[in-house]
């Protein structure tokens, strides 16, 4: 249990914000805006900022330590579903059938059963202009220095514990099946690109790292992914005593749709 409230810390301290343009983008398909269900909300980033645009949203998510650092908000109910959410829980813990404007999923899709998820989205949607918005980020950039000793440890130190569903994230959710018509102005379901950006010091940019599934997992097998050499090799790429504050920019991919008549 420790272990869990310990990654919690670190992913809701360093996650990055989703950028205002993603929810302005999304909110512009969605004809309402009465009730928007965000499914994997984790510790609630994408939850609150959709709290300004629709009047009453819920987020729901497996993991209880996520949820216990969630921002609580008026209009923001939050509540904790198995992982095999049955419609009779879908009613009871997001809403009615044919009830919500919108239904997002972001960076958490990749863990989701698609047929199940997509069977939850068509049942509780409004048709026929309901939406479904699910997005993830990559890699994140910094400059030539940094990305070199990252892309090492990305590419050789944490590919043997990622899950296998880190591929998607990887392929930019270009890989999958996505049930759902273009919505109105677009040809396409995506992906569309959209651009998060933080500031962080290498201590900061390091704790973001630690926040890995991927480094988790390599530490229950005694596997210390962000080892002294490593840890020295990200310092001298940060330059200095790795306390000035770099942009960090992640990029974004949307997958949105609208559900089908």
């Amino acid at each position: 249990m420790a272990n869990l409230h310990w990654q919690s810390d670190f992913y809701a301290e360093t996650r990055p914000t989703y950028p205002d343009a993603l929810f302005e983008f999304i909110a512009s398909k969605t004809p309402n805006r009465h009730f928007a269900w965000d499914a994997g909300c984790g510790t609630g980033q994408a939850a609150t900022a959709l709290a300004r645009i629709y009047e009453n949203v819920v987020g729901t998510d497996t993991n209880e330590q996520q949820l216990s650092r969630a921002t609580k908000l008026p209009n923001v109910r939050y509540g904790r579903t198995s992982a095999a959410m049955s419609i009779p829980e879908l009613e009871q813990a997001v809403g009615p059938r044919a009830s919500a404007d919108l239904v997002t999923v972001a960076q958490a899709f990749h863990w989701f059963d698609p047929p199940s998820f997509y069977e939850h989205v068509n049942w509780v949607l409004r048709k026929p202009h309901g939406v479904v918005a699910v997005w993830c980020y990559t890699s994140p950039v910094v400059d030539d220095a940094v990305g070199a000793v990252f892309q090492r440890l990305y590419e050789v130190h944490t590919k043997p514990f990622w899950a296998p569903e880190r591929q998607i994230v990887d392929d930019r959710y270009t890989t999958f099946d996505f049930p759902f018509d273009p919505v109105e102005g677009e040809d396409h379901t995506g992906p569309f690109e959209f651009e998060a950006a933080t500031r962080m010091n290498l201590e900061k940019f390091l704790t973001y790292i630690r926040s890995w599934s991927a480094y988790e997992t390599a530490k229950e097998k005694g596997v210390e992914l962000l080892n002294g050499e490593l840890v020295e090799d990200f310092r001298r790429a940060w330059g200095g005593d790795g306390g000035e504050f770099k942009v960090v920019k992640f990029p974004v991919y949307l997958r949105i749709g609208r559900v089908r008549d």
